[in-house]
This record gives C-alpha cells, sequence and structure tokens, in this order.
C-alpha cells in the first residue's frame, strides 16, 4: 500500500485482535506528522457546502493528509468523510466550516413517518460523486476507503425534528417513533449497501466508518452510535434503540459502537448483552478525564465480556493500559510529534506487555 508498506504486518495484527489472539503487543495506531512535499492545494472551496461535497477540493485535501502523516503501528491510511452525513433520510444538511448538521422541522404524527431514504436526492447525487472520485484517487491499493454510511436513524430524527421534540415524541407518540426509527434504520441499511457495492467494484480494501475511529478488521461489521441515548432511561433505550441496533449487528454479526460519554454509560449492561457486538469505543464527555486510567474500570468491564476495547488517548497514557488491559481485546490509537517517537512508542509497548505478562494478571 502506497501510504503504508507494512500494511500485511498490521493487517495480521489487527487480524488477531479480530479473533482474541495475544501476541507481543497490543494493537496500537500511531499517527505523526511526516516531512514530505505535500501536493498543491486546490483552490477554497466558494462555499461550506464546498468544502465538505466538492470532489475535486475534498480529494486534494484527502491527499495532502495522506501524504503529510506516517501511519504507524495499525494506523489506518484513510481520512475522515463527514460527507457521509449527507446520508440523513430526507433531513435538509446545513454546512458549516466545522460539521455538517441540519434544519430541525415539524412533525405530523397522523401521517407516516417523513425520514424515509430517497436515493435520487441532489445530495446522493452528490454524494456519490464524491465517494466515486475518492476511489478513483485511491485506486487499488493506495490507501483505504472507509466504508459509506452515515448517522444511525436514532440520532438523525433527533436532530431532524430537534432534541426537545424528539424526547417528548418518544413519551408521546411512542407507537409511530418506534417505527420511524426502525424504518429509518432500514432505509440506511439499503442506502449503505448500495454505496458499498460502488466501493467495492474499485477498491480491494476498505474498512469500518469512513475514517473517524478507523477499524479494520478480516471480515465486514457495522458501525453505530446513539448520542441521545445520554438522555434516555434504560427501559427506553431498549424500546427504541436496541431495534436498531439488531437491524445492524445482525446483518454481518457484527457491532463497532460508538458510547459518548459518562451520561450513557448505563447503556452499557444491555449494550454487552448483545450477540453481535465486538468492540466498544468510548469517548469521554469534556467534563470527564480523557481516555486513560481514570477509566480503567469501565475498559476492565468490557474486555471481561469478551469485547475488544478501542480508545483514542494521549500518548502519555498509553503506557498505563499496556501494562493494565488485555492485549487480545485492546486497540489504541494515539498521535506522536514525530515519526522517531512513533517507533520508539511502539518498540516500548512490546516491554510494557512483557512486563505485564511477568506479574499475575487476571486475564491471563
Amino acid at each position: 500500500m502506497k501510504y503504508k508498506s507494512d500494511w500485511p504486518e498490521a493487517q495480521r495484527r489487527l487480524s488477531a485482535l479480530w479473533h482474541g489472539e495475544r501476541l507481543d503487543r497490543p494493537c496500537i495506531a500511531v499517527l505523526a506528522p511526516r516531512s514530505v512535499r505535500t501536493p498543491a492545494p486546490a483552490p477554497e472551496p466558494v462555499d461550506d457546502e464546498a468544502r465538505w461535497l466538492d470532489p475535486v477540493y475534498r480529494v486534494s485535501v484527502v491527499c495532502r493528509e495522506l501524504e503529510g502523516t506516517w501511519w504507524g503501528g495499525e494506523a489506518v491510511p484513510s481520512s475522515l468523510l463527514m460527507a457521509n452525513w449527507v446520508i440523513c433520510l430526507g433531513g435538509t444538511p446545513l454546512f458549516d466550516a466545522a460539521t455538517i448538521w441540519f434544519q430541525a422541522r415539524d412533525v405530523d404524527f397522523d401521517a407516516p413517518s417523513p425520514f424515509r431514504h430517497d436515493p435520487g436526492s441532489p445530495w446522493m447525487h452528490k454524494y456519490r460523486a464524491l465517494l466515486l472520485a475518492l476511489c478513483e484517487a485511491a485506486g487499488r491499493d493506495r490507501f483505504l476507503v472507509g466504508k459509506p454510511g452515515g448517522l444511525p436513524a436514532n440520532d438523525l430524527l433527533s436532530m431532524h425534528m430537534g432534541t426537545q421534540a424528539f424526547l417528548f415524541a418518544l413519551v408521546d407518540h411512542a407507537e409511530w417513533m418506534a417505527d420511524a426509527i426502525l424504518t429509518g434504520a432500514l432505509d440506511q441499511r439499503r442506502a449503505r449497501q448500495e454505496l458499498q457495492s460502488l466501493v467495492r467494484e474499485r477498491h480491494d480494501y476498505w474498512y469500518g466508518n469512513a475514517g473517524w475511529m478507523p477499524f479494520w478488521a478480516p471480515e465486514p461489521f457495522n458501525t453505530s452510535q446513539s448520542d441521545v441515548s445520554c438522555m434516555l432511561s434504560p427501559a427506553m433505550f431498549e424500546r427504541f434503540i436496541v431495534p436498531e441496533l439488531d437491524v445492524l449487528g445482525t446483518e454481518h454479526g457484527a457491532l463497532w459502537y460508538h458510547l459518548d460519554g459518562g451520561d450513557a454509560r448505563h447503556h452499557l449492561p444491555r449494550l454487552l448483552s448483545l450477540p453481535y457486538l465486538r468492540v466498544v469505543q468510548y469517548t469521554p464527555a469534556p467534563c470527564e478525564p480523557p481516555n486513560g486510567p481514570a477509566h480503567l474500570e469501565m475498559y476492565r468491564r468490557i474486555q471481561a465480556a469478551g469485547r475488544i476495547v478501542h480508545i483514542e488517548l494521549p500518548r502519555e497514557n498509553v503506557e498505563p493500559l499496556v501494562r493494565e488491559l488485555d492485549p487480545a481485546l485492546l486497540m489504541l490509537h494515539t498521535w506522536c510529534p514525530s515519526r522517531d517517537d512513533g517507533e520508539r512508542l511502539l518498540a516500548q509497548s512490546i516491554t510494557w506487555a512483557r512486563d505485564a505478562r511477568s506479574v499475575e494478571r487476571r486475564w491471563l
């Protein structure tokens, strides 16, 4: 692979992780800046919509990022495709320089759900053009193109309706909402499958979720989240969110799940009971300590259930987690100021893992 000459070794390690095999260290993705001459940037986009959807501009951003990054350890050479969000069940996207959001709308609960996928929408035409341009730039083996997806139906509806209206509707129109979320989930699955077929026709490698917390496995899996679940009780999570997770998890039999902040942790027992859950990725809330020793009890709980923990963390927090957690169920994602620092961290991690094996550990 052009941007990662040791990709076969990374695949070997990531495959071992997927199958629960212990190697000399856990999987660690390390990114660092690389001093090279990067391609000239494309002209600035005419507006924020073009910033995310214009193929010429977006591909030029991706190529500059790939060229300027050292992809160490199990890092996946790829780039965030924020435009996935326009696969949005009929919503109206709003764009700014940092993100994509949606225009809130009122809902008639006496009519069928308006939140349906339209394969002929102008947003889908623009997204397909961008996806095909990215596949062309990636070729067969230059870098990885993430799996096209978009947000889950539950989070999309909370954005389209507005959070307060969404939460009230879960109580006042529970049956309508449960059906709307499940119908949206099935629509999102059809959209994802159609777009994935475009990628597979043109590209040898694809991975989890289009650049955001990239995770590669030797077999297909789906990804999901429910950021709005931080405001839901376990009973509401069961009624409104779990059916959508079932749609995603049973498609391939494996699910990577983003757990967003401490307010969503009360759903962890139910998540760990799902037979198709394979990976939990935790993002602390801004008021919490960053990923690291402060969350060890939660990581251990996830690993005790036989699930992989996927953690983005500062490099200074890598050592304590390598020493304390089961390397067979651990994927760390960090960054270093230079390639030399990154290579040193990877070498040291072998020593940390060996030291951990030399003392009693509950995971041995």
